[in-house]
C-alpha cells in the first residue's frame, strides 16, 4: 500500500471554513442536495426499502409453496410476485445499494472533494423512486401488474401479457437512465479526481471494481433499453421482432436480453469483490496478497461477460458449436474468479485474524460465493444443463451467488463503514446476532433447493408434486427466518442514526488502511479542503 499523509488536520488555506461546512437542513436538504455522502445515504435507504419490499413479495412465494396446492394466491398473482420480486431485487435492491455505497466512499478513498458531477447526481437518485412508482403502480390496473418472470421473455411479455407491460417498459427506460448516469459520474470522478500521487495502481480496488462495473453499465444499458423498446413496439405497435408469424424470432429476444443480462449479473458481483478485498486485509492484519492480479482478474471478468450469454440458452436448440464456444467461455471465466478467492484465502493465511462482523459476513462471502460458483460450472455444462435448466437448482445457484454474494457483501460493507457514516459505534451483539441469524437461515432457505431441483422440480410454479413437499416446507421456514432476520440489521442502523452507541475514533478498525480512515468519525459534510497526498 501506499504512504498517507493526513492533510484534513492541516490547517486551511483560507479562513471561510464555517461557510464551507454549512449545509442546508429540512426537507430542501435531500431534495436538492448535490452532496456525495447525502446521495449516497439516499441510495442505501432507498435500497434497504427495496429490498423489504421485495423480499416480503419473496415471503409470500414461500407461504404458497409451504405445501402442495392452492392455498392464498392464485397462480396469476403468484406470478406477478416472482416477477416483481425479481425486478425489485436486481433493479431496486442490489444495483442501488452499490450505487449508494459508490457515492459514499469512492470520493473519500481517491482524495476527491465530491462527486465529479454532483447535479446530475442528484438528477440519477430522484428519478429512481419515480421508476419505482410506476411499476408498483402497476398492480392496480386491470389484470395487474407484470406476471412473465424478471426475464420478460417474449412471446410472454408481448402476446400474453396484460397492459401493464407498457409501464414496466417506461420504468424499465428510467432505471437506465439512472444507471448510465450513475456510471458516467463513477467514470469522470475517479479518471479525474484523484488526489495528487493516487496512479491507477494505488487505487483502493473497491473503487477499481466499480470503475470497471461502470464501464460494463455504459455498454450493457443501451441493450436492455433496445429490447424492452421492441417488446413495446411488438405489443402496441404492430412489429414483429419476436413473432415468427410476422418473420421475427421469439430466440432473438433471449440473445438480446442475456447479451445484456449476463454483464448485469457481473455488474451487480463486482464491486462485491472490492469490499470484499478491503475487508479481509483489515481483519487478517496483512496487505491484500496479489492486488495487481486482483485489478486485472476483475478486468478479465468484465471482458469475458461479454462471450457467456447464450449459456442461458443451451435448451433452444442452438448449433453444437455455439454450445461448446458458450460452456468452453462460462469455464473460462471461472478462472479469474478462483484468483480472486485463492487472493482471499491467502490473505487470510498466518493472518492475526479477529472476527468482527464486517469480518464475518466477508468470510461467509467467499465460503457461500464459491458453493454458486461451483454449481454455476455445473450449469456451464451443456449436456448437463438440459437436467438442471429451468429447475430449482437454477434458483439456489443464483441466490447462493446474489444473496450470499451481493447481499452479504453489502451488509459486510455497512458494518465496515458505519462507524464512519454515523460516528458512532454500532451494537455489536446485534451486529452479532444478525450475522449468526442470516447465515443459518439462508442455508436452510436456499441449500436444499439443489436438491429438489436435481430431482425435477420445476421453478416458477405455484403447485408442485406430492414428493417435493416435504423439503419445500423447510425452504420457506428458512425464507421467514431469513426474512425476519433483516429486521435485527435494521435495528442496528436505526441506533446508529439515533447516536446511540460510543462515538466512533477516526480510525475503529485497527488494520484498515485508506484515506477515509484520515478523516474524523462522522466524515465531515466536506471531506477535503486540500487534497490529501498520497
Amino acid at each position: 500500500m501506499s504512504t498517507i499523509t493526513d492533510t484534513h488536520s492541516a490547517p486551511a488555506a483560507h479562513d471561510d471554513h464555517d461557510h464551507h461546512d454549512h449545509k442546508p437542513t429540512g426537507i430542501k436538504r435531500w431534495l436538492f442536495t448535490t452532496n456525495h455522502k447525502d446521495i449516497g445515504t439516499m441510495y442505501l435507504w432507498f435500497s434497504f426499502a427495496m429490498f423489504l419490499l421485495g423480499g416480503s413479495m419473496a415471503l409470500m412465494i414461500r407461504a404458497e409453496l409451504f405445501q402442495p396446492g392452492m392455498q392464498i394466491i392464485d397462480p396469476h398473482f403468484f406470478n406477478q410476485m416472482t416477477t416483481m420480486h425479481g425486478v425489485i431485487m436486481v433493479f431496486g435492491a442490489v444495483m442501488p445499494a452499490f450505487v449508494g455505497l459508490a457515492n459514499w466512499m469512492i470520493p473519500m478513498m481517491i482524495g476527491a472533494p465530491d462527486m465529479a458531477l454532483p447535479r446530475m447526481n442528484n438528477w440519477s437518485f430522484w428519478i429512481l423512486p419515480f421508476a419505482f412508482l410506476i411499476m408498483l403502480s402497476s398492480f392496480f390496473m386491470p389484470g395487474g401488474a407484470p406476471a412473465f418472470g424478471w426475464t420478460f421473455y417474449a412471446p410472454l411479455s408481448t402476446t400474453y401479457s396484460t397492459d401493464s407491460t407498457a409501464l414496466f417498459v417506461f420504468a424499465m427506460h428510467i432505471m437506465g437512465m439512472s444507471s448510465i448516469m450513475g456510471a458516467i459520474n463513477v467514470i469522470v470522478t475517479i479518471m479525474n479526481m484523484r488526489a495528487p500521487g493516487m496512479n491507477y495502481m494505488k487505487m483502493p480496488l473497491f473503487v477499481w471494481t466499480w470503475f470497471i462495473t461502470a464501464f460494463l453499465l455504459i455498454a450493457v444499458m443501451p441493450v436492455l433499453a433496445g429490447v424492452v423498446t421492441m417488446v413495446l413496439t411488438d405489443k402496441y405497435f404492430g412489429t414483429s421482432f419476436f413473432d415468427a408469424a410476422g418473420g421475427g424470432d421469439p430466440v432473438l429476444f433471449q440473445h438480446l436480453f442475456w447479451f445484456f443480462g449476463h454483464p448485469e449479473v457481473y455488474i451487480m458481483i463486482l464491486p462485491s469483490f472490492g469490499i470484499v478485498s478491503a475487508i479481509i486485509p483489515a481483519f487478517a492484519r496483512k496487505r491484500l496478497f496479489g492486488y495487481a492480479s486482483m485489478v486485472y482478474a476483475t478486468a478479465s471478468i468484465a471482458g469475458l461477460s461479454f462471450l457467456v450469454w447464450a449459456h442461458h440458452m443451451f435448451t433452444t436448440g442452438m448449433p453444437t458449436f455455439a454450445s461448446l464456444f458458450f460452456m468452453y467461455m462460462t469455464m473460462l471465466i471461472a478462472v479469474p474468479t478462483g484468483v480472486k478467492i485463492f487472493n482471499w484465502v491467502s490473505t487470510m493465511w498466518r493472518g492475526a485474524m479477529t472476527f468482527e462482523t464486517p469480518m464475518l459476513f466477508s468470510i461467509a462471502f467467499v465460503v457461500l460465493f464459491t458453493i454458486g460458483g461451483l454449481s454455476g460450472v455445473m450449469l456451464a455444462i451443456t449436456p448437463v444443463d438440459y437436467q438442471y435448466h429451468d429447475t430449482y437448482f437454477v434458483v439456489a445457484h443464483f441466490h447462493y451467488v446474489l444473496v450470499s454474494g451481493a447481499v452479504f457483501s453489502i451488509l459486510a460493507a455497512a458494518y465496515y463503514w458505519l462507524p464512519k457514516w454515523s460516528g458512532v459505534m454500532y451494537d455489536d451483539f446485534l451486529s452479532k446476532m444478525h450475522f449468526w441469524c442470516s447465515l443459518i437461515s439462508v442455508n436452510i432457505l436456499f441449500f436444499p433447493m439443489h436438491f429438489v431441483g436435481l430431482a425435477g422440480m420445476p421453478r416458477r410454479i405455484p403447485d408442485y408434486a406430492l414428493q417435493f413437499a416435504d423439503i419445500n416446507a423447510i425452504v420457506s421456514v428458512g425464507g421467514f427466518l431469513f426474512g425476519f432476520s433483516q429486521l435485527i440489521f435494521l435495528a442496528v442502523v436505526v441506533k446508529c442514526a439515533l447516536k446511540k452507541g460510543e462515538p466512533a475514533p477516526a480510525k475503529p478498525w485497527e488494520g484498515a488502511e485508506g484515506l477515509e480512515w484520515t478523516v474524523p468519525s462522522p466524515a465531515p459534510y466536506h471531506t477535503f479542503d486540500v487534497p490529501p497526498k498520497v
